[in-house]
């Protein structure tokens, strides 16, 4: 009798503050903690190395000159230090209009070879960031043989439109609706769906939210704000497109990880595709990681799809729209493959 009460004393005695830690923070908290403060990391780096120290790397500028002029203007903007510039000659101004009109450059520099005064042709349109990079190298240069250089914007952008921002931030926004309704679905139902019947739900659940999405995205920077004006039509159907990839591939990350699926997507939208996207520095200020793999995410492809249907006549779009049909067709397979697993798995059959 002594003996039990004595086993009971023991039992209920105080373990003392780590031991209740220990009790109250499981490893697999620990483990989750630990993957938030990785992503936290991350981020950080992510955006500080894109943005910290922007540098022009062969910006494509086209040069129209006379012949024996040509060559000689071609090797000295492609044998400035550093490489800012990758300048390549054209056979005349109208080409080289055309090519800026088409979005294929964003500059081009019409020599004058009777006078001390050029043509610098832009497209803000292409950037502001990288128009602006490209007429500092072309001022300096001029600067030095006493020359000048008269600025012609081709492509300006619309009243509404800053700077040019604003496709990327309705980009982001597009993108970012569609992983966090696809992310409540998973929390409120479950990262798995328990079956692939549910599974599929789901993703048809996806596809009236997107169009959704993407009419409420174009009616605001169209008709609410007057941003992107002229194009309400493509760009609803391209934002539906960008949030359904987007859900999809939230939804596949959590079939094959469950919760940590989450975290991968922001770390696929968020930390690497918000600042390769070519927002606020197009991919010619950025470094090579960044700019490699810029057009290859939603977000970069989503974010030029914009500016080239906006700003030149949809040119060039075609290979940004298989970018981002690729993540929604890839996002559906894999999260229908991964939940018909899951219903073939041992576990649940036996269930």
């Amino acid at each position: 009798m002594s003996d039990g009460n004595a086993e009971a004393t023991t039992t209920k005695a105080p373990r003392g503050f780590w031991g209740e830690l220990w009790d109250a923070v499981s490893p697999r908290t620990v483990a989750l903690i630990s993957g938030v403060l990785l992503l936290q990391m991350a981020f950080i780096l992510s955006y500080v190395g894109a943005f910290h120290a922007p540098k022009p790397q062969r910006i494509p500028i086209a040069v129209v000159a006379p012949a024996q002029v040509s060559a000689r203007v071609t090797g000295q903007l492609n044998a400035v230090p550093s490489g800012p510039l990758a300048a390549s000659a054209v056979s005349s101004q109208q080409q080289a209009e055309r090519r800026i009109k088409d979005g294929e450059i964003p500059a081009a520099l019409v020599v004058n070879p009777s006078g001390s005064t050029d043509r610098l042709l832009v497209a803000s349109a292409a950037g502001t960031s990288e128009v602006s990079a490209v007429e500092q190298v072309i001022t300096t240069l001029e600067a030095r043989q006493h020359r000048s250089a008269a600025v012609s914007d081709l492509v300006p952008l619309q009243s509404g439109d800053g700077r040019g921002l604003t496709g990327f931030y309705l980009v982001i926004g597009w993108i970012v609706g569609g992983y966090l309704v696809a992310s409540l679905l998973g929390v409120s139902g479950g990262a798995r769906p328990a079956t692939t019947r549910r599974a599929v739900i789901r993703l048809l659940a996806m596809v009236p939210y997107a169009i959704v999405s993407g009419l409420g995205g174009a009616i605001v920077v169209d008709s609410a704000l007057g941003a992107l004006t002229g194009h309400f039509v493509a760009l609803w159907w391209l934002g539906a497109l960008l949030v359904l990839a987007s859900a999809a591939v939230t939804m596949a990350f959590q079939v094959l990880f469950g919760v940590l699926g989450i975290g991968l997507t922001v770390l696929v939208f968020v930390v690497l595709g918000n600042p390769s996207a070519g927002g606020a520095y197009q991919a010619g200020l950025l470094p090579a990681f960044w700019r490699a793999i810029g057009n290859a995410l939603p977000n970069g492809a989503g974010t030029d799809a914009v500016r080239r249907i906006v700003y030149f006549g949809g040119h060039g779009i075609g290979r940004h729209l298989a970018v981002i049909a690729g993540y929604a067709v890839a996002g559906v397979i894999v999260t229908l493959a991964g939940s018909l697993r899951h219903d073939r798995s041992p576990a649940v059959a036996a269930a």
